[in-house]
């Protein structure tokens, strides 16, 4: 059922588990006014054909104050838009990749500062792609797969300065396939029947895009797709059950799962608009969509409201309902800025912001893109979900879309923070 998130009886997370307690948007200093025209907004952009649907959820001070589906699931058929619908994270997966990490960072199994080649002696003595000199290096490539033909630069190979660590691969900062001359040598394609312990270790091959540490450059897939395969050699585990054990089964996160949606009915396609404007449905990359290779970059399936649980945990401190994932000191360090100066977002003009592990963080939100309070920390995925924590104003803010829309994303933290009523 879809319904109007003002009404507090259809705020109500849906499905059994252990569900977030709902409130009256002014119990908690929020306007109900204010968090209806999220609603709005959505509809509009259904309407305008920006997006085919949306999942949006709203949390403060621990209570749900808005939960709603917009659009239909199938555009076609005009099918509702179940709120517990399905959605492919792409990137969104990278900070719960991050946080099973930093799970064995705090189990003593592994440090921030520990080489890659410690657990995968193929990242022993990497190179580094540097332009021969009198030549004009071409330009980065966009984040993503490296794409088929892509023309090799003219380069020389150079020792790295030093090994690329754990904390390089958490802050991009290792330049692995990261967009520079060593992503554009890359072309070594992942077979199917391919695991983590069959791919990752051909990314040691790789020459890197710049000395480890000195830049901040987005590595799509090698980076977190790398910190899995570590995850599973620390721990002794595949990655899927080692963050079903950890994060997944304690947070009651239990749609998300690497690979193929578990519900079918409830798996919302990557619709894409064709010339006539009509929505059809594409397949998603190989990698996002893997029953066998656990993609810690972007392989993960999940809900607005599982993803919620694991916001509000960050929130809290690194708890929920009793359940202790991560120490409050290690999630204030995932969400403190961990390479000042170095990060300025994708496209190298977001202002006012920083990087800690795995998440953007604001640092002045009057020069940053996204519409949050100093302090909070988020990321979002290329298929258009995204997600924050903002310790200022105790909110989570959710936002599931299956297009690349960044205005959508944009215009609902607007009306998020719009909504906090002034105190009196």
């Amino acid at each position: 059922m879809v319904c109007a998130s003002l009404a507090l009886g259809c705020i109500s997370l849906v499905a059994a588990g252990r569900e977030l307690p709902t409130g009256a948007p002014e119990s908690v200093g929020m306007s109900a006014e204010g968090l209806a025209r999220i609603d709005a907004l959505m509809r509009q952009h259904v309407e305008a054909g920006t997006i085919a649907n949306a999942v949006t959820l709203v949390i403060r001070r621990g209570k749900v104050v808005h939960y709603a589906a917009h659009g239909y699931l199938d555009p076609e058929k005009k099918s509702p838009m179940p709120k517990d619908a399905i959605f492919r994270m792409a990137s969104s997966s990278k900070p719960v990749t991050a946080v099973g990490v930093l799970t064995l960072v705090e189990d003593g199994k592994l440090r921030l500062d520990d080489p890659v080649s410690k657990y995968i002696p193929a990242f022993a003595d990497m190179k580094v792609a540097v332009p021969k000199p009198g030549t004009t290096p071409p330009p980065p490539l966009p984040p993503g797969p490296v794409p088929p033909g892509t023309p090799k630069p003219d380069v020389d190979l150079v020792a790295a300065s030093r090994a690329i660590t754990i904390r390089d691969l958490l802050t991009h900062t290792s330049g692995l396939v990261s967009g520079g001359l060593g992503a554009r040598l890359w072309s070594t394609q992942r077979a199917p029947t391919e695991k983590l312990a069959d791919y990752v270790p051909k990314f040691g091959a790789a020459a890197l895009d710049f000395q480890p540490g000195t830049r901040w450059s987005y590595s799509a897939g090698a980076a977190f797709d790398t910190l899995g395969r570590i995850i599973e050699i620390v721990s002794g585990k595949p990655l899927d059950v080692y963050l079903q054990q950890r994060i997944f089964g304690p947070l009651d996160m239990k749609d998300t799962r690497f690979g193929t949606p578990k519900d079918a009915a409830r798996a919302n396609a990557l619709y894409r608009r064709n010339p006539q404007g009509q929505w059809l449905p594409s397949p998603p990359p190989a990698d996002f969509s893997s029953d066998v290779y656990f993609s810690g970059s972007g392989g993960l399936a999940s809900t607005a409201r599982d993803y919620a649980r694991f916001e509000q945990m960050l929130l809290n401190g690194g708890k929920l309902d009793g359940k202790r994932i991560l120490k409050a000191a290690t999630v204030k360090m995932m969400r403190t800025d961990q390479i000042p100066g170095l990060y300025h977002g994708m496209a190298g003009n977001e202002d006012g912001m920083g990087f800690g592990y795995g998440v953007a963080v604001t640092l002045d939100s009057t020069k940053a893109r996204w519409p949050r309070s100093n302090g909070s920390a988020g990321w979002y995925g290329a298929f258009g979900t995204m997600s924050w924590n903002d310790p200022q104003e105790q909110i989570v803010g959710v936002i599931m879309l299956q297009q690349s829309a960044g205005q959508v994303q944009v215009d609902f933290g607007n009306a998020v923070l719009q909504s906090i009523t002034p105190k009196r």
